[in-house]
Order: C-alpha cells, then sequence, then structure tokens
C-alpha cells in the first residue's frame, strides 16, 4: 500500500506496526522521499483488510488523502512486522 497525506511525522508507520502485530500482520512500514508512507504486508486475507480499513484513517493526528493498495502472492520472507 502507498499512503499518501499528512502520514510523515505523525506516528504513522509505528501506529501501523502495532495494529499489524495485533493482527499477526507481518512485513513494514517505511517513508518514502515523496511523504508517502509505504506499507508491504502479508497475512490472512480477513487480517489485510483489516489493516487496509485502519490505514483508511491511521492513528488521530495523520490525515490520510488517498491508499494506492496492489496485491500480490506472499513471499514468505517477513517473520514480523517493522518499522524501516
Amino acid at each position: 500500500m502507498l499512503i499518501s497525506g499528512k502520514v510523515q511525522g505523525v506516528c504513522y508507520r509505528a501506529s501501523a506496526a502495532d495494529m499489524a502485530n495485533s493482527l499477526g500482520v507481518t512485513g513494514y512500514a517505511r517513508n518514502l522521499p515523496d511523504g508517502r508512507v509505504e506499507i508491504v504486508a502479508e497475512g490472512s486475507p480477513a487480517s489485510l483488510v483489516s489493516l487496509r480499513q485502519w490505514c483508511r484513517d491511521g492513528p488521530p493526528s495523520a490525515i490520510v488523502d488517498k491508499i494506492n493498495a496492489t496485491e500480490g502472492s506472499a513471499t514468505g520472507e517477513f517473520n514480523n512486522f517493522g518499522v524501516r
């Protein structure tokens, strides 16, 4: 997912990691130079839907303008969800 808006400097990545870990989702969240946040996630379909729904709002101080999400095959390369 690529999340646009006021999503850097508002604890978006850390909050996303907390939510992903509570859902049993693995992967990572990182800031991009253009101001977006990138989230790569693997988990059950239901958990991924829940994470995507959370990303629409993010933490209280975030303002999410847009989410671009693409789906692919899981690689199994992640052991947990981290912040990069």
